[in-house]
C-alpha cells in the first residue's frame, strides 16, 4: 500500500445563521513511517488559487497506518466567494522522504455539495471515526459510506460495550435529506458520485467503551466494515500518571522548575502526579504552607489539582520532607503513615507515605500510594513489605485498580528488584512500555522457574500496578529530559496512560 492516501473527502454547503459556508474535510490514510512527519492537502477552488493547510492526527488503525485529518471552512463573505469546485492532492513528508496522493499527476476533482466520495476499491467505509467517547455523551453516531451500485437493503452496527459478553445490534437508516437534516445542505444522498450515507445512533450510556462492526447486506452479497479485522472503538478517556521526585529545593532556578513541570502536567493532561522530596520550609517543625513545593507547584495549575501530602523528616537540616499526591478529581479519602521502622522525624531513614482514593469518573475507584523509601541497606525490605500490606487491605473487590508509585531506591538490575518480581503482587510499568520483551520475560515467566535479573537498567523510581488490576498500560515514557521537557530534578519523572480492561 502507498504511504500517503486520500481516504474520502467530503465537501458541503452549509447553511447557517451566520450565512453559507464552504466545509471541506479530507481525510488522509497514511504508513507511520516515523514519529516526526509533515501531512498536507493541497487544493484550489475555480478561482484556481492553491492552497496549503496541514493535517492533523486523527486516530490509529491497524498495519501501522493512521489517519489525519484537515478541515477548511470557507464562509461567504462580500469579499471572498466560495471556492465552488475543487481540485486536490495530499502531500506526505517524514524521514527526508516525500510522498504524493495526487492522483497520477492528474490532481482529484470533486464537485460543490456533493456529500462524501471514497477512494479506493472499497464496497462501504466507516466515515469519521471517533476514539474517543468526549464528556458525558451517552450515544455514539455511526456513518458509514456505501455503494449505491451494490443495491444494499439493510445496514446494520454490531455493538458491544463488555468486550462482545453481550452485544447489541441496530439497524441503519439512508435518508434522502440526510444532507439537509445534518447541515442544511442540498447534497444528495446517494450523490452523483455513486456514494450513498447510512447512520445508526448506539445508545452507550455510562459504558467506559464500545466496539463495534458494521454488516451490509446487498444484492451482491455481505459485507464487512470492522477495520480489518480489529473492530473499531470508542471510548473514555484514558488514565495518566506521573511520579517524580522534586529534589527537596536542592535545584537553581526551583520556581522556573516548579512551573516548567506545571507546564508539562497541563499540556500532557495529567491524571494523577505522586511526588517525593516535597520540601516545605522547617520552622521549627512546624512548616510554612505558602513554602511547599507541592503547593506552589499546583498554584501554576491553571484550574488546581485536589492535593494531599505529608512529611516524614527534617531534610536537608532546613526542610519538612515529604511526599504528596496531585489529583485531578476528587479524593473519596485519603490517608498517610509511616512504613519504617523509625518515626522520628530527625531521622533520614523515618519512611511516611501517603495514599488516596479517587473514583474516576467511567473507570471506578482507583487507590494511589506516593512513597519514597529507603535503600536495601538502610530498611527498603520491611518498607516494601509494610506498603504492601497496606495497599493489599485497601484493595477490596471494587477498587479497580491500585498504583504504588515514586522513588524506591532501588536499582531495576538489582536483586532486591528481582526479588519483588517473584513476589507476583506488583508489576513495573515503564519497563512494560519501553521493553515489553524484557517485560514478558521477567513477569510472564510460569510459576515456580527462576527470574531472570535485569541488566544495566539504573532505574530507581517505578509505577508499580497491582497484579489483578483492571487497568491496560498503553503508553509509558520518561518526561524531563534534554530531550523532552528539560531537567528538573536529580530524577527525570515517569509517565504511564491506561485504559480500563
Amino acid at each position: 500500500m502507498q504511504p500517503i492516501r486520500i481516504a474520502y473527502v467530503q465537501n458541503l454547503m452549509s447553511r447557517t445563521l451566520q450565512g453559507l459556508v464552504q466545509e471541506m474535510t479530507f481525510m488522509l490514510e497514511l504508513e507511520n513511517l516515523s514519529y516526526e512527519k509533515r501531512v498536507e492537502i493541497h487544493w484550489s477552488g475555480e478561482d484556481g488559487h492553491w492552497h496549503t493547510e496541514a493535517a492533523t492526527y486523527a486516530c490509529t488503525l491497524p498495519n501501522q497506518r493512521e489517519y489525519w485529518l484537515v478541515t477548511v471552512h470557507c464562509p461567504l463573505t462580500s469579499d471572498h466567494p466560495l471556492p465552488g469546485n475543487i481540485r486536490f492532492a495530499a502531500r506526505y513528508e517524514t524521514g527526508g522522504r516525500t510522498f504524493w496522493d495526487n492522483n497520477h499527476g492528474h490532481n482529484y476533482a470533486l464537485d460543490a455539495d456533493c456529500g462524501v466520495v471514497v477512494y479506493g476499491h472499497l464496497p462501504l467505509l466507516h466515515l469519521f471515526p471517533e476514539p474517543v467517547l468526549h464528556g458525558g455523551k451517552v450515544s455514539l453516531q455511526v456513518n458509514t459510506a456505501v455503494r449505491a451500485a451494490l443495491g444494499a437493503s439493510q445496514v446494520y452496527v454490531h455493538w458491544s460495550t463488555d468486550r462482545w459478553q453481550t452485544r447489541g445490534k441496530v439497524r441503519c437508516v439512508r435518508r434522502a435529506n440526510e444532507w439537509d437534516l445534518a447541515r442544511a445542505s442540498a447534497a444528495r444522498n446517494p450523490n452523483r458520485y455513486g456514494w450513498e450515507i447510512w447512520t445508526a445512533r448506539l445508545p452507550v450510556q455510562q459504558a467506559y467503551r464500545v466496539e463495534y462492526a458494521i454488516e451490509c447486506i446487498t444484492e451482491k452479497g455481505v459485507f464487512w466494515e470492522n477495520n480489518h479485522g480489529a473492530n473499531y472503538q470508542s471510548r473514555r478517556g484514558t488514565l495518566r500518571v506521573m511520579t517524580l521526585n522534586l529534589h527537596c529545593n536542592q535545584e537553581e532556578n526551583q520556581a522556573a522548575k516548579l512551573r516548567q513541570i506545571a507546564r508539562a502536567i497541563e499540556q500532557l493532561d495529567i491524571d494523577f502526579i505522586c511526588l517525593q522530596e516535597v520540601a516545605e520550609d522547617w520552622n521549627e517543625g512546624r512548616g510554612d504552607w505558602a513554602s511547599n513545593t507541592a503547593h506552589i507547584l499546583n498554584n501554576h495549575l491553571p484550574v488546581p489539582y485536589h492535593l494531599h501530602t505529608d512529611f516524614s523528616h527534617l531534610g536537608f537540616d532546613r526542610y519538612r520532607e515529604g511526599v504528596a499526591i496531585l489529583s485531578r478529581y476528587e479524593f473519596s479519602f485519603t490517608d498517610s503513615g509511616y512504613v519504617s521502622e523509625s518515626t522520628d522525624v530527625y531521622d533520614i531513614h523515618a519512611r511516611r507515605v501517603v495514599m488516596a482514593q479517587v473514583h474516576v469518573p467511567y473507570l471506578g475507584p482507583i487507590n494511589l500510594f506516593s512513597a519514597h523509601l529507603s535503600w536495601p541497606e538502610d530498611g527498603f525490605e520491611l518498607q516494601f513489605e509494610r506498603l504492601c500490606n497496606w495497599a493489599n487491605d485497601r484493595h477490596t473487590d471494587d477498587v479497580v485498580a491500585t498504583l504504588l508509585c515514586g522513588d524506591f531506591n532501588v536499582r531495576a538490575d538489582s536483586e532486591t528488584y528481582r526479588r519483588i518480581v517473584e513476589s507476583r503482587e506488583y508489576e513495573d510499568q515503564f519497563l512494560q512500555a519501553i521493553r515489553p520483551a524484557d517485560f514478558e520475560r521477567l513477569y510472564r515467566s510460569p510459576p515456580g522457574s527462576e527470574v531472570p535479573r535485569l541488566d544495566d537498567d539504573g532505574r530507581i523510581d517505578f509505577i508499580w500496578l497491582k497484579r489483578g488490576s483492571r487497568l491496560r498500560l498503553l503508553d509509558g515514557r520518561e518526561l524531563f529530559t534534554p530531550h523532552t521537557y528539560g531537567r528538573v530534578s536529580d530524577h527525570t519523572g515517569y509517565l504511564a496512560e491506561f485504559e480500563l480492561l
